[in-house]
């Protein structure tokens, strides 16, 4: 029950700050929105964005918002069919990122003795390799890297910095009274986890979740960008790749370059921006600062 109450003031919170916080806000409604986009891309990709139907390198028009590119597709459509690959990878990636981070980081804190060694070593081996380059190699030996394997790249290099920040956050929750009094009503260790340990951490959490799907994004694209992945399917990458390989910017297409890259840049920020709203709520260090500057901006 305690655990249930806690859980609960913590979601209030956060949709408190959510509610109050415009940065916050602002991210939220970015998200939702390239998710509905992701979800059903076709009620908003007028053409075929495949199709080298058009006249090659057309301005911007009312046909073609965004102009078309060297091989006469629609630069609007590609953009917008593109969006689910991108999206998806976002969620997926920072979703199991974040479930070995919890599995890895709190099991380490909770049980302690060797099991805290081994698991604690592991992830400083994981957190210290250069993830980028580690990254091009594995995709380079395995070729073209398809949706799924590169989410699997993803997610394997990318749990560490998670799962270092929830131990340190279980290890200091972990002598708490109500915890030990689960342990002394002979509670199994998953319950006394699962219920007792992580609904106060869930800011945190959540805040590793966006985090790890704002790597996700960056690290994909750039996969892709440099051709390691699948350059014949619809993603924000794959349109960079193919717009630098085709020199858009040389030839007079900026906007098949700049339309990709802006929309990384969009879902980026709106991961930045939720990340640093949950952020806040999980370090009540910082707080005070948002509330001095809430209390500033009504007094001007």
């Amino acid at each position: 029950m305690i655990a249930l109450r806690t859980l609960g003031r913590r979601l209030g919170s956060v949709g408190r700050f959510l509610r109050r916080d415009k940065k916050a806000l602002v991210g939220a409604v970015i998200l939702f929105i390239l998710l509905v986009i992701a979800v059903v891309p076709q009620w908003f990709t007028p053409d075929n964005p495949s199709a080298e139907a058009y006249t090659p390198g057309v301005g911007l028009s009312w046909s073609h918002p965004l102009g078309t590119t060297s091989f006469g597709q629609d630069v609007f459509s590609q953009v917008m069919a593109g969006t689910r690959q991108s999206v998806f990878i976002a969620l997926i990636v920072g979703l199991l990122s974040t479930v070995l981070s919890v599995v890895i980081g709190v099991s380490a804190a909770y049980f302690g003795g060797w099991i805290d060694d081994l698991l604690s070593m592991f992830t400083d081996v994981v957190l210290v390799i250069p993830t980028f380059p580690l990254i091009i190699v594995i995709t380079a030996y395995l070729k073209s890297a398809s949706f799924w394997l590169m989410v699997f790249v993803l997610v394997v290099t990318g749990w560490s910095y998670g799962a270092r920040q929830l131990r340190v956050q279980a290890l200091s929750l972990r002598n708490r009274d109500y915890l030990l009094a689960a342990r002394a009503r002979g509670e199994s260790p998953l319950y006394v986890i699962f219920v007792e340990l992580l609904p106060p951490m869930t800011s945190l959490i959540v805040a590793n979740f966006l985090g790890a799907a704002l790597y996700a994004v960056l690290a994909a694209s750039g996969l892709q960008f440099v051709g390691l992945g699948n350059i014949n399917s619809q993603s924000w990458g794959t349109m960079l790749y193919w717009a630098q390989n085709n020199e858009a910017l040389a030839t007079g297409l900026p906007l098949w370059a700049l339309a990709p890259g802006i929309a990384i840049a969009v879902l980026g920020s709106a991961l930045a921006l939720l990340n640093y709203a949950f952020d806040e709520v999980a370090n009540p260090a910082l707080r005070p600062v948002s509330r001095r500057r809430a209390r500033r901006a009504v007094r001007a």
